[in-house]
């Protein structure tokens, strides 16, 4: 995901790349955090998963955040399409995985696999989660 992304980059893309073997990444949306739903320590009483989601809470963190919003608002989005589309954007991945609590959260799915991020988009979402 656009947070943990230097492991797998750094470590195994190329391995996969290589040997044709898709990538699956599990926590497409960093346990919620990249859907902009936590934007401060208030906001971690919002889930069950707000204990895995403070340590996202940093500088790069809300650089990501105002990343996800500045091509959202491009696009007439929403962050979360917008992370899972920068996913769907890499040609290591297959697909991104994600779970919802809700039905209504998965239109963000739909959403992300329509949506046509631009070269200028996919740069300043790399950039901005740079590591």
């Amino acid at each position: 995901n656009l947070y943990n992304r230097e492991e797998m980059e750094g470590s195994y893309e190329a391995i996969c790349t290589e040997n044709e073997v898709a990538i699956l990444p599990f926590f497409a949306l960093a346990n919620g955090f990249l859907t902009g739903k936590y934007r401060s320590k208030n906001d971690l009483h919002k889930s069950q998963r707000s204990d895995r989601v403070e340590k996202f809470l940093d500088e790069r963190g809300f650089r990501i955040l105002a990343a996800l919003d500045a091509v959202a608002e491009t696009h007439n989005s929403n962050p979360t399409a917008v992370a899972l589309s920068w996913l769907i954007n890499h040609k290591s991945i297959a697909a991104p995985i994600a779970s919802v609590s809700k039905l209504s959260q998965a239109d963000a799915f739909i959403e992300a696999a329509q949506l046509q991020l631009r070269e200028v988009d996919l740069k300043l979402l790399t950039d901005a989660s740079s590591y």
